[in-house]
């Protein structure tokens, strides 16, 4: 039997970080001359809200929050190891990671992947998130696609 467990750690985790070398290694192949642009906007020192997903004990996938604005958590890292892929669990990380926003005050998650990316635009779309105009560093960058999802943010919640 499977068992998926979910923690909440930082990005100084060595499961997250040998996870975001797997993830920047496939990055490198489906990006290919685009990798150095994107590379520089996905450093992970720093993140204070990660999210490791262990399989069986085995790390599987992982997920960051970090502040984009006063009202927007951006969604950062999204990986599942490939042995790992197929079984529900980046949309169990970022149902985790928009539950984390939500508690810190923020009232809608963006991010940016690449056209290159067509199993995360379609998880992303699955899950709510609408594609929007590219946001920041991705304005004018044409393999980027942003995305944004409002929060449900709890209404018993005052502002």
């Amino acid at each position: 039997m499977n068992n998926l467990t979910l923690i909440k750690t930082n990005s100084e985790n060595t499961d997250f970080r040998q996870l975001v070398t797997l993830l920047d290694n496939d990055l490198a192949v489906r990006d290919g001359d685009d990798h150095a642009f994107y590379s520089q906007f996905n450093k992970i020192d720093m993140i204070k809200e990660v999210v490791v997903a262990y399989q069986n004990d085995i790390p599987a996938g992982c997920g960051a929050i970090k502040p984009f604005s006063g009202n927007a958590a951006e969604i950062k890292r999204m990986f599942v190891h490939p042995d790992f892929r197929r079984q529900g669990i980046s949309a169990k990380i970022l149902t985790e990671l928009e539950h984390w926003a939500e508690e810190l005050g923020f009232k809608e998650c963006i991010l940016e992947t690449g056209k290159k990316q067509p199993e995360a635009i379609a998880l992303y779309q699955k899950v709510g998130y609408q594609i929007t105009p590219n946001y920041g560093q991705y304005i004018g960058v044409d393999n980027s696609v942003c995305m944004t999802k409002p929060l449900n943010i709890n209404p018993t919640h005052n502002d």
